[in-house]
């Protein structure tokens, strides 16, 4: 048996929007079912870009705030219509980004251990694997209603998934596109990669990520190159 070509790594945890799947469609086509059935204005992309990341809750609160500020509404109402809409459809207009479900089968071929650590309630998040083909390959999904709520920037989620597969932090990399990702990943003393074409509110650079890839064709080498 040829020996690992990977010194430092055994496990990688991928987050999901904005890192694997361009979701922001599906996303954005519920919150408009609910917003215009509240009366309200639909939402943009940029919108939407800048609303992900901290769990529907969050993001049904801002999309409430930014299309009319002055009414009061139950936001608990608000989510669970939401998710109504959204996990009736949560994949009908997302796709993966280029290169994601290629490296992927990669990693997995290569004997990394593969998780995924996510804002995004853990059963929309394996449905989307699922119609996209990633599912087989993860050993873990946690999502943002795995651990009783806890969520991203909360360095337990992260933490739990590299204990599910039985890793270190030490031997871990975490691959995402914002600060909940890169944040907790720094907190367990983890190495991180930031990919530049997800959803960050700012430059992929100012994350302070180990290192910052523009396409998932470069992620491997990235991942041998640790030492």
């Amino acid at each position: 048996m040829s020996a690992s070509p990977y010194a430092a790594v055994d496990t990688v945890i991928f987050d999901l929007d904005g890192t694997l799947i361009d979701s922001e469609p599906d996303l954005r086509a519920a919150l408009n079912q609910m917003l215009a059935s509240l009366g309200r204005r639909t939402v943009t992309r940029a919108e939407v870009v800048m609303m992900v990341g901290d769990g529907v809750p969050k993001l049904v609160e801002r999309a409430l705030r930014i299309t009319d500020a002055e009414r009061d509404l139950a936001p608990e109402a608000a989510v669970a219509q939401f998710l109504g809409f959204y996990e009736a459809a949560p994949a009908d207009l997302s796709a993966p980004f280029p290169g994601a479900f290629e490296i992927v089968r990669v990693l997995k071929a290569d004997g990394i251990k593969l998780g995924i650590c996510t804002n995004k309630p853990e059963a929309p998040a394996r449905d989307i694997l699922a119609v996209f083909g990633f599912l087989e390959f993860f050993d873990v999904v946690i999502g943002g209603d795995t651990l009783a709520d806890v969520r991203k920037p909360d360095p337990r989620p992260l933490a739990a998934a590299i204990e599910a597969v039985y890793s270190q932090p030490e031997r871990a990399v975490m691959v995402g596109d914002s600060a909940n990702d890169i944040d907790p990943a720094k907190a367990l003393g983890m190495r991180s990669v930031a990919v530049s074409f997800g959803y960050s509110r700012g430059a992929a650079a100012a994350l302070g990520a180990d290192t910052v890839i523009d396409d998932f064709s470069e992620l491997r080498e990235v991942l041998v190159g640790l030492a």
